[in-house]
C-alpha cells in the first residue's frame, strides 16, 4: 500500500511580519514619524500600531486618580506588557490578532477590539517601544525619536486637551509629576536598544528615507522569499504521481464537452458564454454539496405520509475570490440560495508574481459551517493556497474547505492537494499546462 505523501507547509507573504519599534519621549512625534514612513513606503498592508491600546485596564480606584490626574500613565506598569507580546507573536507568525480598545476620555479598555491581519509591515509606536525584552527579541528595527523637550511638552499639551477631553492645569500637573520623571527614569534610556536615532522627528528627512529603504529591500527579500517557496512546492512530485482522492472531476459526458467546446470557441458571443457557464457552475456546485455533511431528517410528505430523507448538517457558507469568482454565484445561488457569501480580493503583483491580499471580509460564523470556495480557474495554485491559509486563519477546519473550480492545471491541483490535503477540489475540466485567466473577462465581457 502506497505511503501518503507528506504535507508541506506553506506560509503566506505576510508571515514573519517586518516589525519596526519607534520610542521616544511623550510628544516626540513618534506617531507622526510612523505616519510619514507609511505615507512614503504607500502600500496597503503597512499597518501602525499604538502602545496606548495596551494599556491596563483601571480599578474603580485607579480610574478616580485617572480623572484627577494623579495616575502614572507614563510608567511601564501601566501597560500590559504581556499581551502586547503575545499579539506581536500572533503577527510575526502571520495569524489574526485582536487588538483592545482603550479610552482616553473614560480611562477604561473597551469592549470591542481592532483586528490586524495579513500585514506585512507592523510600525510599533510607544514611549515603551524598545523596553520589554521580549519586543525587542520581536523587533527587526529599532527607532528611537530624540525631540528637545520644550517641543514635547508644547506637543503634549496641545493633545492632550484637543484630543483627551484634559484641562491644561491637569495636563501640566501630569507632565511634572509623571511624565518627566518617568522619561529620565525609564524613556531615555531606551536610546542603547536603538538602531538608528532620529533627530527632529519628521523634520529629518534624511533619516526618513534611509527607513524606507531598508524596509523596500526587506521586503523585497521576503516577496523573493516567498516566490522561491512557492516554486518549490513542486518539487518531488513525479509526473505519473496520481492525483489525491480529494480531487473530483465532473464526469466529463458528451454534453459536457460540448459545453467545454463552446466556452473555448473565440467566436462564441458573450451572451452564449453567460448560458453555458451558468450551467457548468451549476453543476460544479451540485457536486461540491455531494462532499458536505447531511443527516436525515424526518419530514411529513403534503399526503400526510412520513418520508425519511436528509438535509445539510450546517448551513453553507461561500468566499468568492473576486473579481473571477462572481462568475459561480449564479451557480451556487440556483443550488444555495441562501449561502452567506465572503469575498477576498486577490491579485498577482505585475513586478514579482507574488499573490497580494488586497481585501477580505468574511461572515462572522464562517468557522462554525462548510465553506464552498469559489474561483472558476485554477493555474499555479498561488491565489487558492493564499485563501485557504486566510480561512483556517479564521478558524475553518481544512476538512470543511471544498474549493469549487471550472477549469485547473494538473500542477496547481497537486500543489494544492500537497499543501492541504484534507481540502476537496471540485473541477470542471482539468488540463496539463498553466493558462493565463480569461474565463471573467468573456464572462463580465472586459
Amino acid at each position: 500500500m502506497p505511503t501518503a505523501a507528506p504535507v508541506v507547509h506553506y506560509s503566506p507573504p505576510w508571515a514573519n511580519t517586518h516589525i519596526i519599534g519607534i520610542a521616544g519621549s511623550s510628544g516626540s512625534g513618534k506617531t507622526s514619524l510612523a505616519l510619514k514612513i507609511v505615507t512614503a513606503l504607500n502600500l496597503p498592508w503597512v499597518v501602525i500600531l499604538s502602545m496606548d491600546s495596551f494599556y491596563k485596564t483601571l480599578t474603580p480606584e485607579q480610574s478616580k486618580l485617572a480623572f484627577n490626574n494623579e495616575y502614572d500613565f507614563d510608567s511601564p506598569s501601566s501597560i500590559d506588557f504581556d499581551i502586547l507580546v503575545e499579539k506581536l507573536r500572533d503577527l510575526k507568525q502571520g495569524r489574526k490578532a485582536e487588538i483592545p480598545v482603550y479610552s482616553f476620555e473614560k480611562h477604561q479598555r473597551q469592549p470591542e477590539t481592532t483586528t490586524i491581519y495579513s500585514c506585512h509591515v507592523l510600525v510599533l509606536e510607544g514611549i515603551f517601544a524598545l523596553y520589554d525584552s521580549r519586543v525587542l527579541e520581536l523587533l527587526d528595527m529599532k527607532i528611537y525619536v530624540d525631540t528637545d523637550a520644550d517641543v514635547c511638552l508644547a506637543r503634549r499639551l496641545a493633545r492632550d486637551i484637543k484630543y483627551r477631553g484634559r484641562e491644561l492645569n491637569g495636563a501640566i500637573k501630569q507632565w511634572m509629576t509623571f511624565v518627566k520623571p518617568n522619561y529620565e527614569l525609564y524613556v531615555e534610556p531606551q536610546k542603547k536598544n536603538a538602531d538608528i536615532m532620529v533627530p527632529r522627528g519628521i523634520e529629518n528627512i534624511t533619516a526618513i528615507q534611509m527607513i524606507v529603504r531598508h524596509i523596500q529591500r526587506a521586503l523585497q527579500k521576503k516577496s523573493k522569499e516567498h516566490i522561491d517557496a512557492l516554486r518549490k512546492l513542486n518539487q518531488g512530485i513525479e509526473a505519473d504521481e496520481p492525483l489525491s482522492p480529494n480531487i473530483k472531476v465532473l464526469k466529463q459526458s458528451n454534453q459536457l464537452n460540448g459545453m467545454h467546446t463552446i466556452l473555448h470557441n473565440r467566436e462564441t458571443t458573450r451572451e452564449d458564454i453567460v448560458f453555458y457557464f451558468d450551467r457548468i457552475s451549476t453543476l460544479l456546485v451540485e457536486k461540491a454539496m455531494d462532499h458536505l455533511e447531511h443527516v436525515s431528517n424526518e419530514i411529513e410528505t403534503a399526503q400526510g405520509l412520513p418520508y425519511t430523507g436528509y438535509k445539510l448538517a450546517t448551513e453553507v457558507n461561500a468566499v468568492v475570490i473576486l473579481r473571477s469568482g462572481g462568475t459561480l454565484e449564479v451557480g451556487l445561488k440556483r443550488v444555495v440560495p441562501d449561502a452567506k457569501i465572503g469575498r477576498v480580493l486577490i491579485q498577482s503583483n505585475a513586478r514579482t508574481g507574488e499573490p497580494e491580499l488586497h481585501y477580505l471580509k468574511l461572515p462572522d460564523t464562517l468557522h462554525e459551517h462548510s465553506v464552498l470556495v469559489l474561483d472558476p480557474q485554477i493555474a499555479s495554485g498561488a491565489s487558492a493556497l493564499m485563501t485557504i491559509t486566510v480561512l483556517k486563519d479564521h478558524g475553518v477546519k481544512e476538512e470543511n474547505i471544498v474549493f469549487v473550480t471550472y477549469l485547473a492545471s494538473i500542477g496547481g491541483l497537486r500543489r494544492m492537494s500537497k499543501v492541504f490535503p484534507k481540502v476537496r477540489i471540485v473541477v470542471g475540466k482539468m488540463q496539463e499546462a498553466f493558462e493565463r485567466r480569461w474565463i471573467d473577462e468573456r464572462y463580465f465581457g472586459s
